[in-house]
């Protein structure tokens, strides 16, 4: 069987840090669909495409023939679709990501014309607050949700809770702290793990997301505490932290959601 034709164009390549990156990517001759901000399509590449320098040898190659395909959460805003936006991380011993990460603008793709996902704002009331916490690249989808969704001096809050290693992974840092400054009703607070080897000393907390949480950052900058009633939490990346920040807030009466119980805790596990 042929593999399916590369229908999108890379237009534009930004490197975060080494092995960090967004990839924005155009359809060529086709219109892109709409979608729900939190949503997430597939990319792909053929076997024969060239790696980057950085990837491992693989130790089973992959089929000829067959498309190497992979989902990733939608970065970008849902109200503007000239092109879709990802936020990606290098996994030197993948499939894809290696073959990603050699790709420049202009080299082509094969995009998904379908986007899916159960993991977005559209089953929770307007008056209702929003926190969203992260690890890594999980931040992806609530940056489509915060481009599509906030909206400067709103009565709902919005906070974004992001965890990563080092300073330098905090991706989108820039245009999340400018959000805070234009919208009085959202909050970004980041975390680092490991500030040691910081080129510039780490003035902000130190530890693991959740931290943030317990160590009432939301309280002290909303001025309240979330509750049940009047919050709802996403929460993307790391399953630990997925795990554990799920064992806090049921402890204070926040459920998971689902199609069956509606809930105030939307889950979506990254790896």
């Amino acid at each position: 069987m042929a593999t399916p034709e590369k229908n999108a164009v890379v237009t534009q390549r930004i490197d975060f840090a080494p092995g960090l990156m967004i990839l924005r990517v155009a359809p060529d001759g086709w219109d892109l669909p709409k979608f729900t901000p939190g949503q997430f399509t597939v990319l792909g590449l053929d076997p024969s495409a060239p790696r980057c320098g950085q990837a491992e040898a693989e130790s089973e190659p992959p089929k000829p023939g067959q498309l190497i395909r992979r989902a990733y959460s939608i970065a970008s805003s849902s109200i503007e679709r000239e092109y879709l936006e990802f936020y990606v991380i290098l996994v030197r011993s993948g499939a894809l990501t290696p073959r990603l990460f050699a790709l420049q603008p202009g080299d082509r793709v094969w995009l998904s014309p379908k986007t899916t996902g159960l993991f977005t704002m559209s089953e929770i009331a307007e008056d209702q607050n929003v926190i969203f916490i992260a690890t890594g690249t999980g931040l992806a989808p609530y940056m489509s949700m915060l481009r599509s969704h906030l909206e400067t001096g709103g009565t709902r809050k919005f906070a974004v809770l992001h965890g990563s290693n080092h300073s330098w992974d905090l991706g989108y840092r820039t245009e999340l702290f400018h959000m805070q400054r234009l919208a009085p009703n959202f909050v970004y607070l980041p975390i680092i793990a490991e500030p040691v080897g910081e080129p510039v000393p780490w003035k902000g907390p130190v530890g693991f997301v959740q931290s943030l949480w317990k160590g009432g950052a939301i309280e002290r900058n909303w001025g309240f505490r979330p509750t049940p009633d009047t919050t709802h939490v996403f929460l993307c990346g790391n399953p630990n932290m997925i795990t554990e920040m799920t064992s806090i807030l049921n402890r204070e009466g926040f459920v998971e959601h689902s199609r069956k119980q509606p809930g105030q805790i939307h889950l979506e596990k990254y790896w």
